[in-house]
């Protein structure tokens, strides 16, 4: 018989190979008790993770539980550390605090703890909401950050939730519930209004939360519109679900209508990226998750990964080296590893600055080529993307080597600087301008800015 290229819609291919859409199925905080490995907990244990999640926000699904974790790994399994609440992921003063009152049972007390210790943990790190919120006459438009010129940041209202939480996100502020603190537009319209008043925008990030837990139909309100706009030549959408819920692609209702969205985009002349967060090369291992791939990327779309480094999930070396690598081979690009940021529970999850660098660089030394578009270590600080560049000794002095990936000025943009070696600093307000220099070179014009 002759054999002949069958190309197999996406439709039919996944009826014929993932069955019916799995059902999606999520716990929160209220429903800790629900879920069945927990069990295996002590008493004790079960009541600290109960009191981390009254403050740090909790959510986690189905598939990851039963998916994700191994159980028997339990509590060192990078994905358990990632999802479930630890008892030292709040400080011991903080975490006393609130456990007391928690035991108290006077819910006032415990509200009015909850609220003073959330308040000490950093919500809005990197002048979030003072410095990055445009204005339009005087009037603050909230949804959108404007950082960096060519950039604007979107947040969209129906897509401020995630499939599961992260525990070290540094977006957590955004899911208490607390309106004070959560950046969501409310109206579709608003970011085609802004973009066209502002010619200097490329590009737009999608973001939450995550985008991808919107139905189509809604994501789709937001982003037709953009089409229209000859100045805009990128659109990403910043999203976990290939790791927390690759079902979206697959076999939800209307996952054959997001890829025909993605189409859509690719097919008007813009570049889609999905910037996929990913924090350990278990995330990548289901097949459900390589199908989501392949999906996403024979629309045309592009998906670049990223994550930070972060302590009792992914600090060392061989993790991102096999994380990178396995990405290359799926192509998924590899395309920062942050440092964790000074919010939430970072004591938990920092990693000295000059550890981080050692492991890129190990890990950089195990890959090929095409995994070394990583960049990184890089803080997302208030003055923008600073990477740890190295450590070398200049004239007798041990120094690291930064520069800006992007700045609030772009003329700080690849200008190298230098900082005295200090092997306990874990963000860049830790650090201090080497070779006697009172500021760095940035300082007195981030100061003019702020003001």
């Amino acid at each position: 018989m002759q054999e002949t290229n069958t190309v197999i819609p996406l439709r039919e291919h996944h009826d014929t190979d993932f069955g019916e859409p799995r059902r999606f199925k999520v716990y929160t905080a209220r429903q800790l008790d629900k879920i069945e490995p927990l069990q295996r907990l002590d008493e004790e244990a079960r009541f600290a993770m109960d009191v981390v999640a009254s403050v740090l926000p909790f959510r986690v699904n189905e598939y990851v539980i039963e998916e994700l974790i191994d159980w028997d790994k339990v509590p060192d399994d990078p994905i358990y550390q990632l999802t479930f609440p630890q008892k030292d992921m709040l400080a011991p003063e903080h975490f006393e605090r609130v456990a007391n009152a928690m035991r108290s049972g006077d819910k006032d007390t415990l509200n009015q703890a909850i609220a003073e210790v959330r308040e000490a943990l950093n919500p809005h790190p990197a002048g979030q909401m003072e410095h990055n919120i445009p204005e339009v006459d005087g009037e603050r438009i909230n949804g959108l950050q404007h950082k960096y010129d060519e950039t604007v940041l979107f947040f969209p209202s129906q897509g401020q939730v995630c499939h599961s939480y992260c525990t070290f996100c540094f977006r957590w502020a955004q899911f208490i519930g607390d309106n004070d603190l959560k950046i969501a537009a409310k109206e579709a319209g608003q970011l085609k209004k802004y973009i066209q008043a502002h010619p200097e925008i490329t590009d737009v990030l999608i973001t939450g939360g995550d985008p991808l837990v919107m139905k189509t139909k809604n994501l789709r309100a937001h982003i037709e519109p953009l089409l229209e706009l000859e100045q805009l030549r990128t659109i990403r959408i910043g999203s976990k679900a290939l790791t927390f819920w690759p079902y979206r692609f697959v076999s939800d209702n209307d996952a054959n209508d997001l890829l025909d969205l993605f189409r859509e985009v690719t097919a008007a002349g813009k570049h889609l990226a999905l910037m996929a967060h990913y924090n350990h090369w278990k995330e990548l291992e289901p097949s459900i998750a390589r199908e989501a791939i392949r999906r996403v990327r024979a629309t045309g779309a592009q998906i670049r990964a990223q994550g930070p480094l972060l302590a009792h999930i992914n600090d060392n070396a061989d993790d991102w080296a096999r994380l990178w690598q396995t990405q290359v081979e799926l192509g998924v690009v590899p395309y920062y590893m942050f440092v964790e940021r000074d919010t939430g529970a970072r004591h938990y999850f920092e990693v000295p600055l000059a550890k981080a660098w050692r492991i890129y660089r190990d890990a950089m030394k195990q890959v090929s080529g095409l995994a070394r578009t990583a960049r990184g270590p890089s803080m997302s600080s208030h003055p923008g993307k600073v990477e740890i560049q190295g450590v070398t000794e200049i004239h007798g002095e041990k120094v690291f080597v930064l520069r800006f990936i992007q700045g609030r000025n772009p003329d700080w943009v690849q200008r190298p600087f230098f900082a005295k070696y200090n092997g306990e600093a874990t963000w860049l307000n830790h650090l201090e301008p080497a070779f006697g220099e009172e500021k760095f070179f940035f300082e007195d014009e981030l100061a003019a800015m702020e003001s």
